[in-house]
């Protein structure tokens, strides 16, 4: 779908509630009434990470596709890879609704969504027969009521692990009582063990996905440099900076800002870009990262590999500007890459 199109029906689109309107357009991907593009080849985005070739570094963040309905769509719309999810081992309806605002004027949205999904089975029999081509990833939560998160964890990498591309642990959502708090140093080195261990048990060295963890980005100076720490002793594999924020700007204007919940799109832009460049000098670029965080236009995805992004993912844009915005973030990318004189997109990781 075009970004003009979508211009056109936004304000049939805004008639409904964001839950709904974001069912609808699952439901449409899913009945083919969204056309596929042509595809999109620009060699300068295109790059192997993990022994997996991306061909471009934009995805679509988790939160979209929570229950793999529409992973092929989506690549077909022309993101380089998807990460679905989060996906709880149980089953779970999430917080009670009203859950998920649109703060138009900020082009932002406020989500306390509380990892609604159909579980682990459901999603794992939707991903099991997928057709070869486009890489899928799964963002991996824990049930809200279970006491031993790391078990969550391992029953997700165990179940993901022989038919995903890539696995993330999020332990960032603010939405899920006591989950951020895995982020500390003894909590987060037991998790990283034993999800790597499960890792391990469930697949083959040559079969064995990237294991990423997903970090908030309200954390102290002591929070990331703990994080980095326990990530490169780990061998963990890639980092995605970041997750939704807590705090409020003061730039926001929308009455709605009040709401509880992860704060994303434009607002969070400069304090996710930050933690990224933070977070790449932590570890000092031996590991990829994916910057995560109120991308909206070419721009904004350069100027997260510029502070140490190797890949980008986007969501709460799309919201506002439709499926077609990743064309338009490709193109704008390739073309800023060549004004810059950078050959690959590899070559401008880390060089802000």
């Amino acid at each position: 779908m075009s970004r003009g199109f979508y211009h056109f029906i936004w304000p049939l689109v805004r008639l409904f509630g964001p839950e709904e309107a974001h069912r609808l357009a699952v439901r449409s991907l899913q009945w083919g009434v969204l056309p596929t593009p042509k595809p999109i080849n620009y060699p300068r985005l295109s790059q192997t990470l993990w022994g997996l070739h991306f061909p471009n570094p934009v995805g679509l963040a988790a939160g979209f596709d929570k229950n793999a309905e529409v992973h092929p769509q989506m690549l077909a719309q022309g993101f380089g890879f998807v990460e679905v999810g989060s996906v709880t081992p149980q089953p779970q309806p999430g917080n009670p609704k009203p859950r998920l605002f649109r703060l138009e004027s900020d082009q932002a949205i406020i989500n306390r969504m509380g990892f609604n999904n159909d579980g682990m089975e459901a999603v794992a029999a939707r991903l099991q027969g997928r057709k070869p081509g486009g890489i899928v990833g799964v963002n991996l939560g824990k049930n809200k009521n279970t006491e031993d998160a790391a078990a969550d964890y391992e029953l997700g990498v165990r179940r993901f692990g022989p038919i995903c591309d890539f696995l993330v642990i999020n332990i960032s959502s603010p939405n899920t009582p006591g989950l951020r708090a895995l982020q500390g140093p003894e909590p987060l080195r037991e998790l990283l063990q034993r999800t790597q261990s499960a890792l391990g048990d469930c697949t083959t060295k040559d079969q064995r996905p990237p294991l990423l963890l997903k970090i908030a980005p309200d954390l102290t100076d002591e929070d990331k440099s703990d994080i980095a720490a326990e990530v490169l002793a780990a061998d963990i594999d890639g980092l995605i900076v970041t997750n939704t924020t807590i705090d409020r700007p003061q730039s926001l204007s929308d009455p709605q800002q009040s709401e509880a919940g992860g704060l994303s799109g434009r607002p969070l832009f400069e304090m996710s870009t930050r933690v990224l460049g933070e977070m790449y000098a932590a570890t000092g670029g031996k590991i990829p990262l994916v910057g995560v965080g109120g991308i909206e236009d070419g721009r904004g995805a350069f100027e997260k590999i510029l502070a140490g992004a190797s890949l980008v993912e986007f969501y709460s844009a799309m919201v506002y500007q439709g499926p077609g915005l990743v064309r338009t973030i490709t193109y704008e990318l390739a073309e800023i890459l060549k004004a810059e004189g950078f050959a690959n997109v590899a070559d401008a990781v880390g060089q802000g």
